[in-house]
């Protein structure tokens, strides 16, 4: 049984997400020259942005290596992007001891298997509505929406609404 996600927005300071899956809908488009591109939803965006303008912490772990996702990030104001993050656990316990933060006021949203580790530590674990049975399973919120859909709005929107930071 999950217990009510909505008790513990109004602790929550800190979001990391994944990127494939959760940003994107986890399919890439690969051009001639070898680059993957991939889609975001520009919803998204705004509220990682608004979240950072209103003093939350925004981190992104990712196994992806792409330069242009971190581009998109650093400019909507993200400071801590860790890309080729193959053991998440490593990346988060870095991100983690930087900033001295407590796992209790940490969201976390993935959706696959290497989330997992790091999903199980944080305060709030939260996955789209089509992540993996595994993840979803060990999810304390689960979106309604798919990954790439709006998913990453969703989680922010609420965290900012309870906490009286959404216009």
């Amino acid at each position: 049984m999950r217990i009510n996600y909505k008790k513990l927005l109004p602790n929550i300071t800190t979001l990391v997400f994944d990127i494939d899956g959760v940003f994107t809908n986890g399919l890439v488009t690969v051009m001639p020259s070898g680059e993957l591109v991939r889609d975001m939803c520009v919803k998204d965006g705004y509220a990682v942005k608004t979240a950072i303008d209103k003093g939350h912490r925004v981190c992104v772990i990712t196994g992806g290596k792409s330069q242009s996702v971190k581009s998109r990030l650093e400019d909507l104001g993200v400071k801590d992007v860790y890309l080729e993050a193959h053991d998440k656990q490593v990346a988060f316990d870095d991100f983690l001891n930087k900033y001295k933060l407590d796992l209790k006021n940490i969201l976390y949203m993935g959706d696959d298997l290497p989330d997992y580790p790091v999903m199980k530590l944080a305060g709030l674990p939260c996955c789209p509505s089509d992540a993996v049975p595994e993840i979803q399973k060990i999810s304390k919120y689960i979106s309604h929406k798919k990954g790439g859909e709006g998913c990453v709005r969703d989680v922010i929107e609420q965290v900012l609404r309870v906490q009286g930071n959404w216009k």
